[in-house]
């Protein structure tokens, strides 16, 4: 994998975790994530005048996404409610590209090499380390985080595949990024009402603005990353967030950082190295 484009999706990672982070710290779980949504929607808006609409191939694409993004919020809160972010975070983001890697020859049918294999299977176990090493969180939370994992593999395939077929990656990507805060806001106003949900985003609306922003940035970059590499292998790539997770529960939460978690970080820079040499 060229060098650019492993810096660039490890910036990417670094954008992953910090809004992740913003979603554990704040107090209502489900509407903060709906609102980093909306940010991402927020700051894709002014650019979508500037950019080629995406090819027709795409726009089937672009809707069933949308559809997946929105149970993908609603399982990131739902985790982050039942379990500690050191087990859940990991577990969604090590086991989806176990998923992607072993099928993706099946999928979009790429053939992954020996070293990217070996890559992608090293940085899955650094991963599922730290996420076995918390303590904190149940079966439950362990269930919501596989299944939510599940869902960020069949995400990442109709991206994959969209951006690709969309001519343009970041124009894909600022679309995709419109529907999924209108059906969870859709939700919310359902499930809790229009005034409580309006008194939380006038409260909060800048840890959406700023998730939002994250959230969008990673995301692009990684569905740019894909035009240019294996979506396997940059899928496992992207896990290396988690390593940035553990940095920010130490320098802002104040956590303890345990044997075990210096193991598997130093397991997960292994298995990125692999893939740059892959």
């Amino acid at each position: 994998m060229p060098l650019d484009v492993i810096v660039l999706v490890l910036f990417g990672a670094l954008l992953h975790a910090t809004w992740n982070a913003l979603v554990k710290a704040g107090s209502e779980k489900s509407l903060d994530a709906a609102m980093v949504a909306l940010g991402a929607a927020a700051v894709a808006v002014p650019f979508l005048p500037f950019l080629p609409l995406p090819k027709s191939e795409a726009w089937p694409l672009i809707l069933v996404s949308a559809l997946f993004q929105f149970v993908y919020f609603q399982l990131v809160a739902a985790s982050y409610r039942a379990g500690d972010i050191g087990l859940v975070y990991p577990l969604m983001r090590g086991v989806a590209p176990l998923i992607v890697a072993s099928t993706s020859s099946i999928v979009v049918g790429e053939e992954l090499s020996r070293g990217a294999v070996a890559g992608i299977l090293t940085i899955c176990t650094g991963v599922l380390t730290l996420a076995f090493e918390s303590r904190k969180g149940g079966a439950y939370a362990i269930l919501l985080a596989v299944a939510n994992a599940c869902v960020i593999a069949c995400y990442t395939y109709v991206d994959g595949i969209g951006a690709r077929l969309s001519g343009n990656p970041i124009s894909y990507t600022l679309w995709i990024a419109l529907l999924p805060p209108v059906l969870l806001f859709a939700w919310a106003f359902v499930r809790r009402g229009v005034k409580p949900v309006l008194r939380h985003v006038r409260q909060q609306w800048w840890r959406g603005l700023i998730g939002g922003a994250g959230s969008l940035g990673a995301y692009g970059l990684a569905l740019w990353a894909m035009t240019k590499a294996p979506v396997a292998t940059v899928a496992a790539l992207r896990e290396t967030s988690i390593l940035f997770a553990v940095v920010i529960s130490v320098v802002f939460l104040k956590e303890r950082v345990s044997v075990w978690r210096i193991a598997a970080a130093s397991v997960i820079a292994l298995g990125a190295l692999l893939l740059k040499l892959a």
